[in-house]
């Protein structure tokens, strides 16, 4: 985590504090998954800020294909507006970073995410937080050569990186809970 291990150990604290409810609806806009809100719940409280983000990881590494599918309906194609079924907020800060230096690139990511949708029937999912777009195109490419399987995998991988990211970031930030728009 980038904060303070003292910061951590607060934040941590804050979310053992928070009302199910209230720590519920944090979960779920680090990833959709019923189950996976209910187990990290569940395991609290929490010793650390390391200890709650290890428990989600490990948690979210065992998504069923159901719960893939239910995550994935929470964001959007890469490199397109989140709209109002995605989780927004988080969606459009992991995305800022990616910037096109041609037309091109932008124009094959489209095209690729197409081809991505017809061949494995979802959205390309990938942690876009730190990547630019040349990087993510590079990746759809490899990952188009994929076994739909070992997509699923790394499905699962993106899956549980951009929950860390999101709970970490909520664990630094400690913003006040607000309802996910569906």
């Amino acid at each position: 985590m980038t904060h303070t291990t003292r910061d951590a150990e607060a934040d941590v604290d804050h979310f053992n504090r928070t009302p199910e409810s209230e720590a519920r609806t944090l979960l779920e806009s680090c990833l959709a998954v019923p189950r996976w809100v209910d187990e990290v719940l569940a395991g609290r409280p929490y010793r650390s800020g390391e200890q709650l983000v290890g428990a989600a990881r490990a948690l979210a590494g065992e998504l069923t294909a159901d719960e893939v599918d239910a995550a994935m309906a929470r964001h959007p194609r890469i490199g397109e507006d989140a709209g109002a079924a995605h989780d927004i907020e988080h969606s459009r800060r992991e995305q800022a970073t990616i910037e096109a230096e041609d037309t091109w690139v932008r124009d094959e990511l489209a095209e690729g995410n197409r081809e991505y949708e017809a061949r494995f029937g979802r959205v390309f999912l990938i942690r876009a937080a730190g990547r630019t777009f040349r990087e993510v195109l590079d990746e759809l490419r490899r990952r188009l050569q994929n076994a739909p399987e070992v997509e699923t995998g790394e499905v699962v991988g993106q899956l549980t990186e951009i929950a860390s990211l999101r709970l970490e970031r909520v664990l630094a930030n400690r913003p006040e809970p607000r309802a996910v728009t569906r």
